[in-house]
């Protein structure tokens, strides 16, 4: 382990944030449209959003533009850990079974990133749970970012920080396990094809065709982990079979892709600044 890279770790969480910053409001109508039709819970029974830019502007609207960065504190928090860990633990892991990029297969990279994927959701996992309640709540939440995780954890304890964790690394690992080696693939294919080169164009559509793949994968783990740690006290689901089952139930299968097109509105543009952001990065010499 003496020849890990500290490069891809700083710099994985500084394009993280950055991607963050840029769609973080996307993100937030795609946690309302989540949680909204819930039978079960009466709080979030009305179907308020009939699509994300009806959400966008009604927050807008009704709660102020601010609102469309409620949970803007821990979602940064969570990008600087995550994000730091997934993409240095990621490029760490691949280096440990092949010496150059151009030996990389597909296995190997999925390998790479599902393991990264788990470790890193599971260490930040608290601040995901912060931020999916105050992205719920909206301006109801008073107080500081550190003052409602300190309520989280007095009213529900160290399993109300980690609730959800199982769901959350569920999701990293189908994202993770999808996005990096997508995007790798699809970079070294481009490149080694000669139609492009290693330049920002080919960081684009690499970057956009990722954002997909990990769209459609994800998203029915999205929806239940969002609903999950949205409740409290644990009483609506007892598990990740049982709000799938109840909410395919209740709601019908297609209630599993509730917020698909702001969750992949959201992952293309995130993935685009991501990759892009850190391509650039990478060429910095220190």
């Amino acid at each position: 382990m003496s020849n890990v890279n500290w490069k891809p770790f700083v710099f994985g969480g500084l394009a993280s944030m950055t991607a963050e910053c840029g769609t973080f409001p996307i993100d937030l109508a795609k946690t309302r449209l989540q949680v909204q039709g819930q039978v079960g819970d009466s709080k979030y029974r009305e179907i308020r959003y009939r699509g994300m830019l009806h959400a966008i502007v009604r927050i807008v609207r009704e709660e102020g533009l601010l609102a469309l960065y409620s949970g803007i504190a821990p979602a940064i928090l969570r990008q600087a850990s995550y994000g730091t860990i997934k993409i240095g633990t990621y490029q760490s892991l691949k280096r440990l079974f092949v010496d150059r990029p151009e030996d990389e297969t597909l296995l190997t990279n999925v390998m790479c990133g599902v393991l990264s994927g788990v470790i890193s959701s599971s260490i930040a996992n608290p601040t995901d749970v912060l931020k999916i309640r105050m992205q719920a709540q909206g301006n109801v939440i008073q107080g500081s970012m550190m003052g409602n995780f300190i309520n989280i954890y007095q009213q529900e304890g160290t399993r109300g920080l980690w609730k959800g964790v199982s769901l959350t690394a569920q999701r990293a690992a189908i994202v993770v396990g999808v996005e990096l080696p997508v995007y790798d693939i699809t970079k070294k294919h481009l490149i080694l094809s000669g139609c492009m080169g290693d330049t920002v164009y080919t960081h684009f559509l690499s970057s956009f065709v990722c954002g997909l793949a990990g769209a459609l994968a994800s998203n029915p783990v999205d929806v239940v982990r969002t609903r999950m740690m949205n409740q409290r006290g644990g009483s609506l689901y007892q598990g990740t079979m049982d709000c799938i089952l109840q909410t395919w139930r209740s709601e019908g299968f297609m209630a599993l892709y509730k917020g698909f097109f702001p969750n992949w509105l959201r992952l293309g543009p995130w993935n685009i600044i991501f990759f892009l952001t850190y391509e650039q990065l990478k060429k910095i010499d220190v």
